[in-house]
């Protein structure tokens, strides 16, 4: 059995910063919470190389006196607390006496300090926790720290760190952060050179917000204030209309403390139960205002995690006073969205087939076989008059017929063309009125009665043929009889759901889930390549903080997905170029989306990190339910789930239900 002995100092201090000191991040936070304690009113970051070869933060604090510099980079050395009574209420943001030994244990120091009514300050430099001599220095009132080199003694550290720009990000989160729960204090953020942020520490959170999170977010947000069992809460909320694709724009403050709990997350979102869309979001900037007897911060050593002794208390205050707020608003409402004729209505992609009566076919064929120069063969009075066409009898369970012809599909070349992208027309939003829900196929839609004899020839609209591909044979039809029968597709309900039936059992099936299924196996085969279309002009997203660590992280990711990003600062990114199957509106709500897989499935995995992606292109790209899909489109989604090539959507969701004649009958009493 191995002897047990005491570790060494050094040994001891850095495991000790194992625990505090995570990241650059980690870093400029231990740090700018001193500068906050010290009662600074301006304080300044700058990093290099995503903080890993430099980070210098500056403030106008009280300062530290030269005899006191030594101590201050001890562990457990602190001027916050004295007794263990004062673990009880703590008011500081640091209190543990770890953030200086544990940074100078990993890193090479340099500390300028000044204190009120000096002439001169002190300055001291320690390598590897290892002090020198305290020595003279002109420096500003305030204390300056520059940390350099980074995890230069601890290697094996250096592997766990992640590209620049993430790094930079999550730093960026930081300052943001505590920007937001001190808008009395400018601060001022640079990034090898540039600045990246500036607020006007002028006490009004408003103003903060604008700097930090951008117009849009701001223009979006109501007040909320008040109190209530000893609680209070004040900030601002998202109108309900302008919710969010994550939790990412969520952001709690306890006595000035940034705070993850599931408790107040869940308080806020109830406040917007029945206000909000599924799947969407609330954003806030809320600054609760506790007992300090009454929340405990001394559970992690990140100081991010709290506990509350009255936890029915703080959730109801938040709940209500969300509520009450969001009640007295009333609004800005949703635009008022008009239903318009389906032949006025803006489709957001065009249709494959050609929508026309039997006399405008007519017309149109006369037009283009009229010589140049002539006024083009008489006709009859009679037929100069469009006849009404004739009604089709039966609906989607019956295919509709042109003349006494035999009933036929829509040409295979055309339903195949809807999965390889090939034509645009995958799906068109619901915005023709209710009595246009379920339109006509357009390849069945019923005219007037063809004419009969020698003349029918010439007036007959040609046959449609099949298009053959280049270096692709024709399909052959078989004639004697399929193997597996083909199921028939009823219709569509709640333009969500497709109806169909394979001669002995009912299917209803999800058409977004099935063509999310499509487009995952499709990507993830890489049989064909994801093409990108360039915007007009890029377009800067505002994302949170952690968001836009995760996608820079992926930039390359990004870029195969066909995305053009680059890091714009400030937790924003500037969008070049996007998929071809994503609309513009839908840029930021697909990033968010991808920086929460990206976050939930771990950057370490390349793998896991592309199915992350995947799953989040192929469920944009996919049919939404509630639009208006072309009949052919669903018929090509039944046929693959009756082929047995889709039965999951790739979140592991059922794509197909299935209910048995028996069932039916037993429904209807007949069994």
């Amino acid at each position: 059995m191995p002897h047990i002995q005491q570790l060494s100092p050094h040994v001891a201090d850095l495991i000790a910063a194992g625990e505090v000191v995570e990241r650059p991040a980690s870093v400029v936070k231990e740090l700018m919470e001193n500068a906050i304690d010290a009662g600074a009113t301006q304080i300044v970051v700058e990093i290099q190389g995503g903080g890993m070869a430099s980070i210098r933060v500056a403030d106008n604090g009280c300062g530290i006196a030269p005899e006191e510099l030594p101590t201050a980079f001890l562990r457990h050395a602190t001027s916050k607390l004295r007794t263990a009574a004062d673990l009880g209420a703590i008011g500081t943001l640091g209190f543990r006496g770890e953030a200086l030994a544990a940074i100078a244990a990993v890193s090479r120091v340099d500390v300028f300090t000044r204190t009120a009514g000096r002439e001169e300050g002190a300055r001291l430099s320690l390598e590897g926790g290892v002090p020198g001599p305290v020595e003279s220095a002109g420096c500003p009132e305030g204390t300056t720290i520059v940390v350099r080199d980074l995890f230069y003694n601890t290697p094996a550290r250096m592997k766990f760190m992640k590209k620049d720009t993430a790094e930079a990000a999550a730093v960026a989160g930081v300052v943001q952060h505590l920007s937001l729960s001190n808008p009395h204090i400018s601060f001022r953020f640079l990034k090898d050179g540039g600045e990246v942020l500036h607020t006007p520490g002028d006490s009004q959170l408003s103003s903060t917000i604008y700097s930090v999170l951008g117009r849009e977010f701001a223009m979006g947000l109501i007040p909320v204030e008040g109190s209530g069992d000893g609680v209070g809460v004040s900030g601002f909320v998202t109108r309900p209309v302008n919710g969010r694709g994550t939790r990412g724009m969520q952001t709690f403050f306890v006595n000035g403390r940034l705070v993850k709990s599931t408790l107040l997350t869940a308080a806020l979102e109830e406040a917007y139960k029945n206000q909000l869309m599924k799947g969407r979001f609330p954003g806030c900037v809320l600054h609760l205002t506790i007992p300090k007897d009454q929340v405990d911060v001394n559970v992690h050593p990140a100081k991010t995690v709290v506990k509350f002794a009255r936890e029915r208390q703080v959730f109801s205050a938040v709940y209500h006073l969300v509520q009450d707020t969001l009640d007295r608003s009333g609004g800005p409402v949703a635009p008022e969205v008009r239903e318009e004729p389906a032949a006025r209505s803006v489709q957001p992609r065009q249709d494959f087939y050609q929508r026309m009566d039997a006399a405008q076919f007519r017309s149109q064929q006369e037009r283009k076989s009229q010589p140049q120069g002539t006024g083009g063969p008489v006709r009859p009075a009679d037929e100069g008059q469009a006849r009404p066409p004739a009604r089709a009898s039966g609906g989607w369970g019956k295919p509709l017929v042109l003349s006494d012809a035999a009933p036929r599909r829509p040409a295979d070349w055309a339903v195949a063309a809807v999965l390889k992208g090939e034509e645009s027309a995958p799906a068109r939003r619901a915005e023709a009125p209710l009595s246009q829900e379920m339109p006509e196929a357009p390849a069945r839609q019923a005219e007037a009665p063809l004419p009969e004899g020698p003349e029918a020839a010439e007036e007959r609209p040609p046959e449609p043929q099949p298009r053959e591909e280049p270096g692709q044979e024709p399909e052959q039809l078989n004639l004697v009889g399929e193997e597996r029968p083909r199921w028939r597709m009823a219709g569509e309900v709640l333009r969500t759901y497709i109806v169909a039936d394979d001669g002995e059992n009912l299917w209803l099936i999800d058409k977004h889930a099935a063509h999310e299924r499509i487009n995952f196996d499709r990507m993830k085969a890489g049989a064909e390549p994801i093409v990108s279309q360039e915007l007009l002009s890029a377009e800067a997203v505002q994302l949170s903080a952690e968001d836009s660590a995760a996608l820079l992280e992926q930039l390359p990711l990004l870029e195969e997905f066909g995305f053009a990003a680059e890091d714009f600062g400030g937790g924003s990114l500037l969008i070049r170029a996007i998929p071809a199957d994503i609309d513009a509106g839908q840029i930021r709500d697909t990033l968010e989306m991808l920086a929460g897989q990206l976050r939930t499935a771990g950057t370490a995995d390349p793998s896991k990190a592309r199915d992350a992606m995947l799953h989040t292109m192929a469920c944009k790209a996919a049919i939404k339910g509630g639009w208006v899909s072309d009949p052919a489109e669903l018929q090509v989604l039944v046929d693959r789930v009756a082929s047995g090539e889709v039965r999951y959507c790739p979140h592991g969701r059922p794509v197909a239900v299935k209910l048995s004649r028996y069932e039916l009958e037993r429904m209807f009493k007949r069994a």
